[in-house]
C-alpha cells in the first residue's frame, strides 16, 4: 500500500479484509516485487489444472493471478484495495478482478481452489470470517492454498518502531498494530473449525532482501508501516524512521544490504465434503 488505512492488506500483494484501503500500487510494483517473486513456488504448490476455477484472494496488482491463468485455469482476482484492482485490470485486461472484502466476497458457483499470498495477515479484523468466506466459495473437496505472515514476522522491525515511538513519548497502546501474525497451532485450529482438513503445513523464517528499495528499510516503513508513523507526534515521523533504522541496522543491514526478518506460514487445506 503506500499503505492501508487499516487492513489489512493486503494482500501483501494485497490487501486487507476491508474494501476501503489505500495503497500506492505503482510503488508497490516498482519496489516490492519480491512479494510475488518469492511466491512463484506457491503456484506450483497450488498446481492449477486447465479448466479449474480459482480465486486469488488478495491478488494485489495481479502478477500471480496471471501466472495461475497461464496454467490454463479460470481465475478471479479479488482484492480489498481499489487502487490495486484498478492497476491489475490495466496490466491484465484479459483477466477478471473484483474489488471486495475478504470476509464477504462472493463468486458465481463454486471454485476448485482459493489461493492467497501475503494477504491473510492483513485481514486482521475477523480471521474466522475470512476462512468461512473461503469455505463458502469452495466446492466440497476444494483446496485452500496460502502463505501469510506468522508469529514473529518482522519482530525486529516492529520492536524498533515501538522503541523509537516510546522515545518520542508515544506508548505502544497508541499504535493500531496493522497485522495478524498467528501462531501455527492457533491458525490450524481456525482452519479445522472452519471446515478444513490441513494436509500440508510449513512455518519458516524467510529473510527477504529490499534490493529494489532505494531507501532500504525507510521505503518498507513507508509502504507497510503507516500505522506506526501515524502515531508519531506531528513533525517527528522522519526522526522515528531514522531511529528505527539506527536500532535495526546491525541486525538487518550488517553488510550494507537491508534484509527484513520475515517469518511465514504456508499451508494447504482441503474443504471437508458437506454432508
Amino acid at each position: 500500500m503506500s499503505r492501508q488505512s487499516a487492513e489489512g492488506n493486503a494482500a501483501g500483494a494485497g490487501t486487507g479484509s476491508g474494501a476501503d484501503t489505500t495503497w500506492d500500487a505503482g510503488l508497490y510494483d516498482r519496489s516490492f516485487g519480491f512479494v510475488s517473486a518469492f511466491a512463484t513456488d506457491m503456484v506450483d504448490l497450488l498446481a492449477p489444472e486447465p479448466g479449474e476455477r480459482i480465486v486469488d484472494l488478495g491478488c494485489g496488482t495481479g502478477k500471480l493471478t496471471a501466472a495461475i491463468a497461464a496454467r490454463g485455469a479460470e481465475v478471479i482476482g479479488i482484492d480489498g484495495d481499489a487502487a490495486m484492482v484498478q492497476r491489475a485490470r490495466a496490466l491484465h485486461p484479459h483477466l477478471t478482478f473484483q474489488h471486495a472484502d475478504g470476509r464477504d466476497f462472493a463468486i458465481e458457483g463454486h471454485a476448485d481452489a482459493v489461493f492467497s499470498n501475503a494477504a491473510l495477515h492483513w485481514m486482521k479484523e475477523d480471521p474466522p470470517g475470512v476462512i468461512a468466506c473461503v469455505a463458502r466459495a469452495l466446492r466440497p473437496g476444494g483446496r485452500f492454498v496460502a502463505e501469510m505472515g506468522a508469529y514473529r514476522n518482522v519482530r525486529i522491525i516492529t520492536d524498533a518502531l515501538y522503541q523509537a515511538l516510546a522515545e518520542e513519548g508515544v506508548p505502544a497502546e497508541a499504535v493500531d498494530f496493522p497485522w495478524y501474525f498467528p501462531r501455527t497451532s492457533h491458525y490450524v485450529g481456525l482452519l479445522e473449525d472452519g471446515g478444513f482438513d490441513v494436509t500440508q503445513l510449513r512455518y519458516f523464517a524467510r529473510p527477504t532482501p529490499l534490493d529494489d528499495c532505494p531507501n532500504g528499510l525507510a521505503d518498507w516503513i513507508d509502504m507497510f508501516g503507516g500505522n506506526f508513523t501515524d502515531a508519531a507526534p506531528p513533525g517527528r515521523v522522519p526522526t522515528v524512521i531514522e531511529r528505527t533504522i539506527e536500532l535495526t541496522r546491525d541486525r538487518l543491514c550488517p553488510d550494507g544490504r537491508w534484509v527484513t526478518d520475515y517469518t511465514r506460514l504456508r499451508f494447504v487445506a482441503v474443504k471437508v465434503s458437506e454432508g
